[in-house]
């Protein structure tokens, strides 16, 4: 698929295809799959819902299969297949897909936050005037927002993904760049995450 540049921005989007018994395996221990379904696909419009009003470019990159009729637009989102053997490598190579295309500035976020805007997003393309990295910290010792205006190919070698370390071993290999960081944010894994928040109430009854 040939990638028109209409910015010099780009947010990736990772998205796992939204399938029963295979989204969201750990709040399910608790809510049951049916309903770990239901609120990954509230999630995935919610970020498609924001992730519109951004005004870069953006690409969702998928985790099985690129879905031709979904809820993302072909006309407003590249489509893409996630390659290599773990997060970190998915990540690297979509980021160098994306700087090899001519992009200058290269963002990706994951598709579970709710509390995630397009304030958000938009405010990390800024910071990346005058820092090499913007990076989300999640509540989970993860971060749920990566941009970068130049490859930092370390930081997705040699990482325990899913795990509380991520974010401080990602900022280690971050030493001598200009690192900006945005608010904490919590995103859904565990049913704690959802448990007292209003926006999930609906799927708590």
């Amino acid at each position: 698929m040939e990638n028109k540049i209409n910015s010099k921005n780009l947010l990736l989007i990772f998205t796992r295809n939204p399938e029963l018994g295979k989204a969201k395996t750990r709040l399910a221990k608790t809510v049951g799959d049916e309903k770990a379904l239901e609120i990954y696909k509230f999630l995935l419009e919610k970020t498609r819902n924001i992730s519109s009003e951004v005004t870069s470019d953006k690409a969702v990159y998928y985790s099985v299969k690129i879905r031709e009729k979904d809820i993302w637009e072909a006309n407003s989102y590249q489509k893409h297949q996630q390659v290599g053997e773990d997060l970190g490598i998915r990540m690297l190579n979509a980021f160098k897909n994306s700087f090899d295309a001519g992009y200058k500035k290269v963002m990706i976020i994951g598709s579970d936050l709710y509390d995630l805007t397009s304030e958000n997003i938009e405010n990390a393309f800024q910071q990346l005037d005058s820092n090499d990295v913007v990076l989300g910290p999640a509540e989970d010792g993860g971060y749920y927002l990566l941009g970068m205006n130049a490859l930092q190919e370390n930081i997705f070698k040699n990482k325990d993904w899913g795990t509380a370390s991520v974010r401080k071993d990602t900022l280690a290999d971050l030493q001598d760049k200009a690192v900006f960081l945005l608010e904490e944010l919590n995103d859904v894994d565990v049913f704690e995450d959802i448990e007292h928040h209003p926006a999930f109430a609906q799927f708590l009854q």
